[in-house]
């Protein structure tokens, strides 16, 4: 969703971005630094936090890139010129996606003491810092198609009406597409849980939950600075995925999101938000009433389109995504309408139609 109502948050950086390799000061020992992406969504947002632990300086990373020569590179350039001369010494996740986690096995290798050149015995383990939910889910993934690709992940979208043979060919093919970009998950991890505060640098940062786009995703919250890193809970320009997949494919992940939303109005509203796709922005209060006016208007739609005739999900796309899309946002766009049917059905409002063709619809109920 691009957003309607953008001129109602406020972007202290203009239009200023981060060259890759480079980094942006958003905060007192806060940077900002961007990394290409090989999708349509052609970045992520990363954020480098000076430090101190164990009696070493340094910094922390936020959210690593997906695994990749083109990522590597641009890391390795921050390394040469960003860092002071000092050394990473953990790296925190906000989730298992794999543009925040693809890279946290090479970086927190990269970082241990046996990989830095020179390095004092004091530096120890670059360890990696996220939810236990999502470092298990990630394990899971990088060893399994299910979920991303695979035969088990073309059937699931088969049912939901994808029925385009080439379409779901390439979706079997997909066997190893999220191992292709989170090839190796650390083995050993330090769990962040919701209301836990870390001491990144002299300064607390408070550990907010948030459910629905991932399994277990943590936001990281400064009140001294009056900064949230956001992950991807809260994006200024469009709208959080909120998937159903065959994993769990009875989930009902849309009112989770936003109970997770609005648990975050309690942070003020002057809050500089630093997300990850986007630029960071203030305007935290307006922008999750914003994203809640767009699912009402999105069930009201798929209401609305559900009452003229039974739909399948892959039937939805063009009532809920008014542009084209891709494969890969294909196969998002329909975990996000089941999400709504689903929010819907759980509701009372829809009931699901099985049909004799084998694709499941959904219909107004009553």
């Amino acid at each position: 969703m691009a957003n309607p109502h953008e001129s109602a948050l406020h972007y202290p950086f203009g239009d200023a971005l981060p060259a890759t390799g480079t980094t942006l000061e958003v905060a007192p020992g806060v940077r900002w630094l961007r990394m290409p992406l090989p999708f349509a969504l052609d970045h992520i947002n990363l954020w480098l936090l000076r430090d101190r632990l164990d009696g070493v300086d340094g910094w922390s990373v936020v959210d690593c890139g997906v695994t990749s020569d083109a990522t590597r590179a641009a890391w390795e350039q921050v390394f040469a010129t960003q860092l002071q001369g000092l050394p990473v010494l953990r790296v925190i996740v906000t989730h298992m996606h794999p543009d925040h986690i693809g890279l946290a096995h090479w970086l927190c290798e990269r970082w241990s003491t046996a990989g830095v050149p020179g390095a004092s015995a004091g530096v120890g383990d670059c360890r990696l810092w996220i939810s236990a939910t999502d470092w298990n889910a990630a394990r899971i993934s990088s060893q399994s198609t299910t979920g991303f690709g695979g035969d088990a992940a073309a059937r699931f979208f088969a049912r939901h009406g994808l029925t385009d043979p080439d379409s779901l060919a390439k979706v079997r093919a997909r066997s190893n597409y999220y191992a292709s970009m989170v090839p190796a998950v650390p083995q050993r991890f330090r769990r962040l849980m919701d209301g836990m505060a870390l001491d990144i640098g002299g300064r607390a940062w408070t550990c907010i939950a948030g459910y629905g786009h991932a399994p277990e995703h943590i936001a990281l919250h400064c009140a001294e600075l009056g900064v949230l890193i956001s992950g991807d809970m809260v994006l200024p320009r469009i709208s959080t995925n909120v998937s159903v997949i065959d994993l769990e494919p009875e989930a009902d992940p849309l009112p989770l999101y936003l109970r997770s939303l609005d648990r975050l109005r309690a942070l003020p509203a002057g809050t500089l938000v630093l997300p990850s796709h986007g630029k960071p922005f203030r305007g935290l209060h307006e922008r999750i009433a914003q994203l809640h006016a767009h699912h009402d208007e999105r069930f009201a739609e798929v209401l609305a389109a559900c009452a003229a005739a039974p739909r399948s999900a892959a039937e939805l796309i063009p009532v809920l995504f008014k542009r084209p899309l891709d494969l890969h946002q294909t196969t998002f766009a329909i975990g996000e309408a089941i999400a709504h049917a689903h929010a819907l059905a759980n509701q009372g409002r829809l009931r699901p139609v099985p049909a004799a063709d084998g694709v499941l619809r959904w219909a107004t109920a009553g």
